[in-house]
This record gives C-alpha cells, structure tokens and sequence, in this order.
C-alpha cells in the first residue's frame, strides 16, 4: 500500500478515534505529500525513496523545532510537536542503531580505503546514499569524523 493511501486510512481512524494529535501529523504529512505530488517536474507520483526522504524531511523540522521549544522553555509547543514527531516515525523505516551503525560505516571506510579526515567527503559520499533511511545524517557525519581521527 501507498503511503498515501495509508495516511488517508490512518487520518479516518484518528478522526473516528478523536486523535487530535495524530490527525494534525496526519494531515501535515498529506500536505507535504500532495505538495511533492503538484511540485514542478514531479511526475505526480512518488518513489518508495521519495516518501522515505519526505517523512525524514518533516521528522527533522520536529526535532528543530522541538529543540528550539526546548532551549525557549515552550514545553506547551514541545509536547505537540514531540506527539507529532511520535507519529511520523510510525511510517519511517527503521533507525538502525548506533552500533549498526558503526559497523557499517566501518565496512565503508574499509571499502574506500580512507585514511585521514581529508577523506572524509569520499565516505560521507558514499555513506549517506547506502545508509539513506537508515540513519540520521547528523549521526552519520559525527561517527565518520570519529572514526577517521
């Protein structure tokens, strides 16, 4: 099933439920989806990869945020976009895990014969369309920097 189409399951069940939170999630990601379908040069539908890049898209502007509401102490604002932000995961693959992680980028670095820090553009390359969905950019740029010291 499409996301799409799942999303609108979904939006009818938080509705039915009275799920405010999920409905505004809900009905943030069908925006971005109906945006993305309407874009200039789309073609009016979207690729697994592009679903998965469009929910990490909005997943990150909730942690933004969420961290802005944070350091201004809105933990009123917090609370909703942590709630949302529980919501878009639920349609994210899953994150692998740290130590996953390490290893893969481990494999990389042994793959590309990188050395030193000055090779780090060649493995973020190659790291971040193996690992798209995987894992979080921030987590994978920091783990490379680390590894290649």
């Amino acid at each position: 099933m499409s996301l799409e189409l799942n999303i609108n399951a979904e939006i009818k069940t938080a509705m039915l439920g009275k799920k405010e939170a999920d409905l505004r999630a809900l009905r943030a990601i069908k925006a971005a989806i109906l945006v993305a379908k309407t874009a200039e040069g789309a073609t009016g539908e979207l690729t697994a990869a592009e679903e998965s890049k469009l929910l990490q898209k909005l997943a990150k502007q909730r942690k933004d945020s969420l961290e802005i509401f944070r350091t201004q102490h809105r933990e009123d604002l917090a609370s909703k976009e942590e709630e949302e932000l529980a919501v878009i995961e639920r349609f994210l693959p899953k994150q692998m895990s740290e130590a996953e992680l390490r290893a893969a980028i481990t494999d990389i670095i042994a793959t590309t014969g990188a050395a030193s820090a000055a090779d780090m553009g060649k493995v973020m390359g190659v790291a971040t369309k193996q690992l798209a969905g995987q894992a979080d950019g921030k987590a994978i740029s920091a783990l490379v920097k680390e590894l290649l010291k």
